[in-house]
């Protein structure tokens, strides 16, 4: 892979375009919106997508173009390098998830009949996309939604359990915890297998709310982010790296470099994992992609929560 830096140049900027449409909620929230700083771009093989303070950043490693978004976060790429789902804060405080088509600018909002649902993942083969949403019994869950924008199912909905950061397994499961264990669905939102994460990643790593678990490629192995006791001197609250994990033998290896606090990971279906970091002093992050031998390279000089398309 290029290596992406800071000096990745927007090949044109002809204009501002300024999105907005109706919010389908019945919140009366005003309508969200979301800028687009570039004019299309003809060549649609987005590799990489990140947050750059309070834009989102698409590029094409092969073209070394750029695509911008203003007033949006979590940045999921689609498989195929094509669409770009994020979420869309409004000033009413309401969260919701917009996908938008890089080669014709449109943007549509995902229709969920709800005010709180962000953090979009795509689903290997493009087809669908999963997300966490805040249920009308307090409670996180896992939504589901064609690409299409059809079919909108909420998971585990009638349980008592709060679910987060969901990722898919495979195409047809999706795994998310609560802090204490890791679940797996089925698409149609029938728990399958439930685990103690202590029993995975023992007792030394911590779990927050944000941390995510992907799966590889061939199920064998857990790839994560954890909390850790390392002490960093300057980083205010406990450090983060990356691990992997193989389920076979137990063992738990670490993937990013010591001294790097990284809470953010992301693994493609094709298992390159990419994830942002910062060193002390830690006031810039920069994205870094590694494979499972732990061997890590920089790639964006100055971006957070990175996901990548397939190759």
């Amino acid at each position: 892979m290029t290596n992406i830096s800071s000096k990745l140049v927007c090949i044109l900027i002809l204009c501002a375009v300024l999105f907005g449409a109706c919010n389908n909620n019945k919140s009366g929230a005003e309508n969200s919106k979301a800028i687009l700083d570039t004019v299309s771009l003809s060549a649609k093989n987005y590799a990489l997508a990140y947050q750059d303070g309070d834009k989102i950043v698409a590029t094409s490693i092969d073209t070394m173009k750029q695509i911008s978004f203003g007033g949006a976060t979590d940045p999921a790429i689609s498989p195929d390098g094509n669409k770009l789902a994020y979420t869309v804060n409004d000033s009413a405080g309401h969260r919701s998830i917009w996908i938008a088509d890089m080669e014709s600018k449109s943007q549509i909002q995902l229709l969920v009949n709800n005010t709180n649902y962000y953090q979009a993942v795509w689903s290997a083969d493009g087809k669908a996309i999963a997300f966490n949403i805040f249920n009308k019994k307090n409670l996180w869950k896992i939504g589901v939604i064609k690409s299409d924008n059809s079919g909108y199912v909420m998971l585990d909905s009638a349980s008592a359990l709060n679910v987060y950061a969901p990722t898919w397994k495979n195409e047809m499961e999706i795994i998310g915890h609560d802090l204490a264990n890791l679940y797996t669905f089925d698409i149609s939102g029938k728990l399958i297998d439930s685990k103690p994460i202590v029993g995975l990643i023992g007792k030394d790593l911590s779990i927050a709310s944000s941390n995510r678990f992907f799966y590889t490629k061939n199920g064998a192995k857990l790839i994560f982010n954890a909390g850790n006791t390392d002490a960093l001197p300057g980083l205010t609250g406990p450090s983060e790296a990356v691990y992997v994990l193989d389920l076979a033998s137990k063992k738990v290896a670490r993937l990013s470099p010591k001294g790097l606090n990284v809470p953010y990971v992301f693994v493609t279906a094709d298992d390159r994992i990419f994830y942002s970091g910062a060193e002390q002093p830690f006031t810039q992050s920069k994205i870094y992609v590694t494979d499972l031998n732990g061997n890590s390279k920089a790639v964006v000089d100055k971006g957070t929560n990175p996901t990548g398309a397939l190759k």
